[in-house]
């Protein structure tokens, strides 16, 4: 089975997915944000948009997207995405990284098995303030709208929080999750 790639967008938590993947026996694979189109299509079974300081230093992400594969954004991986389809990113109320209460507000299959409100470790120094077109939102905060969104009918998701750092409520279910996903789109 091929690995999940996960692609490095400079953020200081993406080794931190890597590990995190590793740890749960999910086979995974760092990748630079200018990797190739081509060998991303032939080479992985699931992408992870990393996150990472700013857009403009998204490489080839946006890319990535169209591949008919499973994707998951991360912080800016979600602001990548949000974009992509033609939403709108904005400074966010709140920056740098802290404690936030998220509400989930539809358990679609990225958030399975979490509760209602939970506690995440998030950056909002950027933020979808306007989600966009096809898109569902699966949650919210006070501080922040669109927390986490899934496309409606592709394997599209993206949450603005980390759940690879050990602040956040059972991250490792965001992977699992999402792995999960990767294969059943492989089965089909």
């Amino acid at each position: 089975m091929l690995p999940l790639f996960v692609v490095n967008n400079y953020g200081q938590f993406n080794h931190l997915i890597l590990r995190a993947l590793r740890d749960l026996d999910i086979d995974a694979k760092l990748i630079p944000n200018t990797t190739p189109v081509e060998d991303v299509i032939a080479g992985c079974r699931g992408i992870i948009l990393g996150g990472g300081p700013d857009i403009s230093r998204a490489g080839m992400s946006d890319q990535y997207i169209h591949l008919k594969k499973p994707v998951l954004g991360i912080c800016l991986g979600l602001h990548v995405i949000a974009q992509t389809f033609g939403g709108t990113v904005q400074s966010g109320q709140k920056g740098g990284y802290g404690a936030v209460e998220v509400t989930i507000t539809d358990h679609d299959t990225i958030l399975t098995g979490y509760p209602e409100k939970m506690q995440v470790w998030a950056s909002h120094a950027d933020e979808v303030i306007v989600l966009p077109v096809g898109f569902n939102r699966l949650a919210t905060s006070s501080i922040c709208g669109n927390e986490a969104i899934a496309h409606k009918e592709l394997p599209v998701f993206g949450i603005q929080w980390h759940p690879e750092v050990s602040h956040t409520f059972e991250g490792y279910r965001i992977f699992e999750n999402f792995n999960h996903i990767c294969q059943d789109q492989t089965e089909v």
